[in-house]
């Protein structure tokens, strides 16, 4: 019988007890332990049949959404704020998990500063003289998780004219003007958009306002969406180098430091209360723009006043210690290169869409490859399973292992396989580096699609309107980026759903899980079947299954882009010769690799060949990093992939590029050319670089 056909309903698994539910997990787990032992041929590690289909069918069987259930409801019993006590008990039951497994298991503790909430308050003054307290924290949860809040923001007090700027995005500030409406003085009210909170508080502050309020629209719950507002990834005492205990630090006072923290106040709220002040404004009425796609008010006045808002926030920094938790799968052949699987295990309250329904799939990923080990397995490469801490404040935990690491990282990591909230809802999604969309897209043929009977997670992908859309990685939103971005290792980020209502809420708890995200756990057990296979076969494939020719037409894409955006005077020769480069010799590379493949005779000399192309295949995403990074922000290394300084860009490539051509908009022209010319000849030398990288000779 298939291990996929014991599926105990939602109701069954609601009413089990906490001893209940240890004890049926502990007969169930024997349960498997059996399978997998009665299914194996050999006890011994079996060398050279390491990608057997055979492994990946026990892996695929042994799935079972009552694990992931069990995981994730011990997974929330607390919130766990990462610092917190309740986020060190999470810390624990993580590591004796991967221990209990029998995996080897260590931690790696930085000392970061943090940021906490002490006080904050909001009344509201009516032109008649009336006022009213609000209720800042969701309703029946005070006490229970931390208020509402903004990670950094500094704290401060206003009491001034409410003002309304839509998404508050350049534009937004343009229409307003055209208004007649002045914002400087006053407390912005922002809807949450793309823009992250940061540039939202920062533009504010540019046009003389004394605080902001954000609000997210759709939540029916009444959440309220805590967030930090730091620019930047990692500890900011610690710019560019590891936060290690004993080590360098820089000063609260230091510009480079106070430049990732924004100069007003902020805090978020929740809409009901948004609505409630948005209906008491006068002044120009929003314009049209805003009105057809506000969910609530399609009509209202943009302000300024004549409500008064009396805001008040008091935060807290200190250094905390933050704990990184790792399982090591050594490799037999290369254990010096490294297959990475990574989420991140804080919250800002239960979490368990963000991020614990991915910490419940990676556990389990730790569970079934134990069972494969006790099957005969052992990787061909080094699989690492590795748990951050404090991602929610700026991707803190692993920004901070990749500067201690990042010479090994950038000479022995093969890939980083992100999954942060590993299902919010139905539909699959996946954002990649190009080199790795084909074997995405064949991992997800072998795996069953949680919500079509009959059906493979391909099949229904590809179903889709859009179709098989893989999206890419400039965005800076969870633990691929150091990864990417800083370090230069391919990477992916899986996830079922496009989004939640709950987002950082109170309300993103195990009930909203059942109830709601993956009532059955199907979906569940579809992420981590893919995330599973994806690192079995990058650390069992004898050859890298990496695609450089899809990667060269990815890029030929962004050139035929960027040509619609850039006038006569600006040459893209220099990129699309440098594409042309790398096309041809990732040609010649997947012809070496088949040949490679189809070798029946194993000798030494194959071995040297195999792994001389591997490194060649795993180092040429390095070439795509530049030592000076990008243009103000020396931090983000990667031309192709990064974030932009203007998030209202046409481009999501190519960021120096993108970012250049903003800035030409207020410069003469020809200086503004020139700086464009500029950020087009450094991606032409990084690809380049890859190019070169991927032939792997010196002439």
């Amino acid at each position: 019988m298939s291990l996929n056909s014991y599926k105990p309903t939602a109701i069954f698994l609601s009413k089990l007890s906490t001893r209940s539910w240890s004890m049926v997990l502990a007969v169930f787990l024997c349960i498997i332990g059996l399978y997998a032992l009665n299914h194996s041929h050999s006890k011994k590690p079996i060398r050279g049949v390491l990608n057997d289909s055979r492994f990946q069918q026990i892996f695929l069987d042994s799935s079972s959404n009552y694990t992931l259930s069990s995981y994730l409801r011990a997974l929330t019993l607390h919130p766990h704020l990462a610092g917190t006590q309740a986020s060190l008990q999470t810390k624990q039951y993580v590591e004796t998990h991967f221990k209990d497994c029998g995996l080897q298991t260590h931690t790696s503790e930085f000392e970061a500063l943090l940021s906490y909430p002490v006080h904050c308050s909001l009344s509201v003054h009516y032109r008649n003289g009336s006022s009213k307290d609000l209720q800042l924290t969701e309703p029946g949860q005070a006490g229970r998780v931390v208020m509402p809040y903004h990670a950094y923001s500094p704290s401060g007090s206003a009491f001034a004219k409410a003002v309304f700027v839509n998404y508050g995005r350049d534009e937004d500030y343009v229409a307003v003007a055209a208004l007649g409406v002045n914002v400087s003085e006053c407390v912005v009210i922002a809807r949450r958009g793309e823009m992250s909170r940061g540039i939202v508080v920062e533009k504010a502050a540019e046009k003389g306002a004394v605080a902001v309020l954000l609000y997210t629209e759709g939540d029916l719950f009444g959440g309220v969406e805590r967030g930090t507002v730091m620019t930047g990834l990692g500890d900011p005492l610690t710019p560019g180098w590891a936060s290690v205990n004993g080590g360098e630090k820089l000063g609260l006072e230091e510009r480079e430091v106070t430049e990732r923290f924004p100069r007003i106040p902020s805090m978020p709220i929740s809409a009901e209360n948004a609505e409630m002040i948005l209906r008491s404004l006068e002044g120009p009425r929003f314009p049209y723009e805003w009105r057809k796609d506000l969910q609530r008010s399609k009509v209202g006045r943009v302000g300024p006043g004549p409500t008064f808002l009396n805001f008040t926030y008091q935060e807290e920094k200190k250094m905390v210690t933050i704990h990184n938790i790792f399982a090591v799968i050594k490799g037999w052949e290369e254990p010096d290169r490294y297959v990475l699987l990574g989420n991140h295990r804080d919250a800002w309250t239960y979490g368990a869409v963000d991020p614990n329904s991915g910490t419940a799939a990676l556990l389990d990923i730790a569970r079934r490859y134990a069972l494969l080990m006790h099957s005969g397995w052992t990787p061909r490469r080094t699989i690492i399973l590795c748990s951050w801490d404090a991602e929610e404040f700026g991707m803190v935990g692993s920004t901070e292992w990749v500067e201690q690491n990042l010479l090994n990282l950038g000479s022995k990591a093969v890939a980083y396989l992100n999954v942060d909230c590993a299902v919010q809802g139905p539909g699959f999604f996946a954002r990649s580096t190009p080199q790795l969309d084909n074997l995405l897209t064949a991992v997800t043929k072998k795996v069953k699609d949680p919500d079509s009977e009959g059906m493979t997670v391909y099949q229904t992908w590809a179903a889709t309107e859009e179709g098989i859309y893989i999206q890419r990685l400039s965005a800076v939103d969870s633990d691929f980026a150091p990864f990417l971005h800083h370090a230069g290792i391919p990477s992916t980020d899986l996830y079922y759903g496009k989004d939640f209502p709950v987002y950082h809420t109170a309300f993103d708890s195990y009930d909203w899980m059942m109830q709601y995200g993956d009532p059955s756990f199907h979906r569940h057990v579809s992420v981590s079947g893919i995330w599973g296979l994806l690192a079995l076969q990058l650390a069992g494939d004898p050859i890298l299954p990496f695609d450089y020719v899809s990667y060269a037409a990815q890029l030929q894409d962004y050139a035929s882009s960027l040509s619609k955006l850039v006038d006569d005077g600006t040459s893209l020769h220099a990129i699309t010769t440098s594409i042309q480069g790398l096309a041809a010799v990732a040609e010649k590379m997947e012809e070496e690799a088949k040949k490679l493949r189809e070798q029946e005779t194993i000798d030494d000399l194959l071995e040297l060949k195999r792994h001389s192309l591997n490194d060649r295949l795993m180092l040429a995403e390095r070439g795509f990093l530049d030592a000076e990074g990008l243009p103000g922000r020396p931090w983000f290394k990667h031309l192709v992939y990064g974030p932009l300084s203007d998030d209202e860009s046409k481009l999501v490539f190519f960021p120096g590029v993108a970012n250049a051509i903003t800035q030409a908009a207020r410069m003469p022209k020809k200086q503004g050319q020139s700086a464009i010319q500029n950020e087009i000849w450094r991606v032409a030398r990084a690809i380049q670089r890859a190019a070169d990288a991927l032939k792997g000779e010196l002439i």
